[in-house]
């Protein structure tokens, strides 16, 4: 067998594993998962604690690999010492890196934060921009912050992919993608609107009822559209 065909058969093979894996929802059923999602979880919201745009975007740039129980413990010590960008610009960086001590990847962390806090100063009179494509070029803001903060602070019509969201498309029957931002592509297209919604509400269900081990099935309202019980990870 010639080898472009060899490679050619490989590839079906593994397409027809992964399908055989979990069967995509159809539209009837998607449709059916967003109302469902609507339905448990219509004010639905983050559990950041946060009071304003700048408190928001330094608690979700701190939720990244950091659970938001843990970040909430963070912040009300660092919003009262550093309120406002130009606090935290001027700031020392170790004395910001002791006030994250606790989080994942601190150091890093800390870096974004003060960099952060300097573009605000200089380029945004101190306020946050609240355009995705501008808040991407702020120093540690990837697409999942900036959609995270404009779902919180404008109900923007977006939706983010952590590895809750992840997981729970994946189980579902929703996304085949192996990237975060492919599965963003992919709900976005099937759901279309009520994406801030259903961001929350994914991120919830996720997080208490189709958790990655031992997830609570008896109690999960979705259980018949379930594809899998896969442990899926981004």
């Amino acid at each position: 067998m010639p080898t472009k065909k060899i490679h050619q058969e490989s590839h079906k093979t593994k397409e027809s594993r992964k399908d055989s894996k979990v069967k995509k929802a159809t539209k009837a059923e998607t449709s059916q998962i967003k109302a469902l999602f609507l339905e448990h979880y219509k004010n639905a919201k983050t559990e950041l604690k946060y009071r304003n745009d700048f408190e928001l975007l330094i608690a979700v740039m701190l939720s990244a690999q950091c659970t938001d129980k843990r970040v909430n413990l963070i912040t009300p010590a660092l919003f009262e010492k550093y309120p406002t960008p130009q606090d935290l610009q001027d700031a020392s960086l170790e004395e910001i890196k002791e006030c994250i001590k606790t989080c994942s990847f601190f150091n890093n962390k800390a870096k974004n934060l003060q960099a952060m806090a300097k573009e605000v100063c200089e380029k945004f009179g101190g306020e946050i921009p609240l355009d995705r494509e501008v808040l991407k070029t702020l120093p540690g803001v990837g697409q999942k912050t900036a959609n995270v903060v404009l779902i919180e602070s404008q109900a923007a019509n977006f939706i983010a992919v952590d590895t809750h969201v992840f997981r729970v498309s994946h189980r579902l029957g929703l996304s085949y993608a192996t990237t975060p931002i492919a599965t963003e592509e992919d709900l976005t297209r099937v759901f279309k609107d009520n994406l801030a919604t259903l961001h929350q509400a994914m991120v919830l269900f996720g997080r208490y009822v189709c958790k990655a081990v031992n997830p609570n099935c008896a109690e999960c309202f979705l259980e018949p559209l379930c594809k899998s019980k896969t442990t899926y990870r981004c």
